[in-house]
Parts: C-alpha cells; structure tokens; sequence
C-alpha cells in the first residue's frame, strides 16, 4: 500500500468538507422542524441491527445492499443499516405499538454495498417521513404534499429546475399479471425486463405465452405521459384485468388533490414504474427536477410492513438523499455568511461584545496572530468606550 493509498476513500464512500457540511446540517435542522410543523415526531434508529430484523419485509435489494458482520457479544448476525424505513417501521409496531395513526421522522447515515444508481453515493444520509395506521388516499396525499414541501423548503424548486411529480400503482401490474396466469420463471423474467424498460427482451421473454397476455404485458409499456395514459389505461385493461381499473381511479384521484394543492406542479404518470414493486401495495411516487436524471425523492405505500413484527398496519412514506439535494444547489445558495473577527485583547467589554453578537447568530472568530481568519469580512473596532462591527477593510 502507498501513502496515497492511505488517505484515498472507497469509491461511492464521500466525506462532506466545510461549507456543503454546514449547508447539510443546517438543511437538516430545517426540514426536521418542517416535518415537526405537520405533526411528525423524530425518531433516532441505531446505526446497526440484528439482520433478522433488520432485513425483513423489504425484500431481497435491501438484503443485497446491506452490510453484514457478526456481533461479538451475541455471535448473531448484524446489519449496518441501508435503509432507515423499516427501523421506523419497528419502532412503530413494536416499540411504540399505539393503534392511532402515528407520524414518524428520520435522518440518519445508511450505508450500501453498491450504489443504487450509477451516480448515486454509496453513503447517504437519508431524511424521510412515515405515516402509519391509515389506509386512505388521504394519508397518501399528505405523505405526498410533505415531499414537495420538503423540496421547495430545501431551495432546488427554482425557476429554472421545474419538478415533475411521477406517479405510479403497483396495482395496475398485479392485475395485469394476475390475468396473464405466467409461470413464476415468466414472470420473473416479464419483471426484470420491464424495470428496465427493455422492449426487445419483453417481446422475446412474450413469444412463449399467448397473443392476449403479450398485448397486455406489451401494452404497459407505452403507458407513460400525461393524463391521457390514464384513459388509455382504463380502455386496454376494463375487460381483461378489471381490477387494474381501481388503481387507475386511485391514481386519478391523487393527481385532483395534488394540482389543487400545487398548480405548479408537473405529473407524469408510469403505470410500468416497479421500483420498490416487492415491498410497494398502492400508490408509488417520485420528484424529479430538470437537469437531475435520478429521483431527488421517492416513496409510496407499503401497507403491513410492520407485520413481521406483530402489527400489520397501513404506512406510507417518502425518503431522500441530504447530500444528493445540497449537491443540487448553486455555489451561491451554498455560500456561508460572513464572520466577524475579534482581536486578541484581554478587555471584559469585548469579551461581552463577542457574546452578545454570538447570541444574535453572528460567526465570532479570534484573531490568532496578526491576521484575521480569511472567512471574515468585519472586525471589532474599539471605539471610545465600547467596540463596535466594521468593514474588515475599513
């Protein structure tokens, strides 16, 4: 090993320096006392679980994502978390146990064996909200209205980013493949190519089953766009898997409360989105803002979740990335405030002056040797009796 290699970081694994940390903290402090507004209480998963049930009730990506080791102590097996959601989910069902609807908040590291994405860290510190214990499409919408309240709190709604909500319905997949009656190989290999939007490989994987089932599997992949999917969508689907129909309204119904919330809001609609498909039982979502090619913030419904741990109940949430919003912002929305510096006097009415402008919000540095701290742009001038705020160059 070299002395470079010493100091080199795992690829996807970043430290966060000063100024982007600050506007991390800061952006973290914000959106928790957002979500503190709207009811939701804050919870502090550990870091490290037991995997049995850490991993449980997500599905085999969250076991592939996860960190593993042995406990010295127990000698079972532990976790380092890759996902925060089903924490919150335990703490629900088992630790809090209450049966009224129970809104939860986070913010915590996560650590991942490979990235999710291409670009994505390896190390994200994921903010997100829970909402569990109601079934209704009101939960979603609010879980929903939270989201977009997070991002335009956090600054990338800006004039030249337009976001674009993505809306989805695990739904309109199970019916559809409900009543093309694949065999389990199929259906794995129908899933793996519609989560990647292949069209070559559907057709391919669809010369084994029958004209009828390969219209409608086929046909889910040209469901995306605008509100007109949806009209499309009722007419492929209202004879042949009807029960694709109710997610379709669920869908419709979301979108009616969102535009009369946000007006400036962009929907699109996906009825082949599967991300999430294994866990995921309604209504799935996504922000997008132009220029990012990955989702800023994503979510859905994940009914009975909390099943594994004794309570099955309705939940619904949403999780981004703290680290992916800040790298979003212009370098002037990261610039810090200026600081004051304080000279190196041994005088009691200074000493009461740098307090009481600290207690007002002001960055105080000391002056260490002749020169002042390169972040200040004012300084502390005695004046007559009392010392007072200047220009650094004045």
């Amino acid at each position: 090993m070299t002395s470079t290699d010493r100091w080199q970081l795992p690829d996807g694994i970043e430290e966060v320096l000063p100024g982007q940390a600050a506007r991390v903290e800061q952006l973290r402090r914000d959106l928790l006392d957002l979500f503190c507004s709207w009811g939701y209480e804050l919870v502090i998963p550990p870091l490290v679980e037991f995997t049995e049930s850490l991993l449980v009730g997500l599905g085999a990506d969250l076991d592939l994502l996860t960190f593993k080791m042995t406990d010295q102590l127990s000698g079972r097996s532990l976790g380092v978390r890759a996902d925060i959601t089903p924490q919150v989910a335990r703490i629900d069902a088992h630790s809090l146990g209450s049966d009224a609807v129970t809104r939860l908040c986070y913010a915590g590291s996560t650590l991942h064996t490979r990235p999710k994405t291409p670009m994505a860290s390896r190390s994200p510190i994921q903010l997100g909200a829970e909402l569990y214990g109601d079934g209704s499409l009101a939960a979603d919408a609010e879980v929903i209205g939270l989201m977009l309240a997070t991002l335009g709190a956090a600054g990338v709604c800006k004039a030249d980013k337009t976001l674009t909500l993505d809306l989805g319905h695990v739904g309109v997949y199970e019916a559809v493949l409900k009543a093309a009656e694949l065999d389990d190989a199929t259906e794995e290999q129908v899933f793996d190519a519609l989560q990647r939007k292949s069209k070559p490989d559907l057709e391919e994987i669809l010369e084994r089953v029958s004209p009828d089932s390969a219209e409608m599997i086929l046909a889910l992949l040209e469901l995306h766009g605008d509100d007109t999917v949806l009209a499309r969508a009722r007419e492929a689907f209202a004879d042949v898997a009807p029960a694709a129909v109710t997610a379709i309204g669920a869908l419709e119904q979301i979108a009616a409360i969102i535009r009369n919330q946000h007006n400036d809001i962009g929907i699109y609609f996906d009825l082949a989105e599967l991300r999430g498909y294994h866990y995921h039982t309604g209504i799935v979502f996504a922000a997008y803002v132009d220029g990012h090619g990955q989702a800023l913030a994503n979510g859905g419904r994940y009914d009975n979740v909390g099943e594994v741990f004794g309570r099955a109940r309705p939940a619904t949430g949403f999780a981004t990335d703290l680290k992916a919003v800040v790298r979003l912002l212009t370098q002037d929305e990261q610039a810090q405030p200026g600081a004051i510096s304080a000279p190196a006097v041994d005088d009691a009415e200074l000493i009461r002056a740098v307090a009481a402008l600290r207690a007002q919000g002001e960055v105080v540095i000391n002056m260490l040797g002749s020169e002042a701290d390169p972040r200040c742009d004012r300084r502390l001038v005695a004046e007559n009796t009392q010392w007072v705020v200047k220009p650094i160059n004045d």
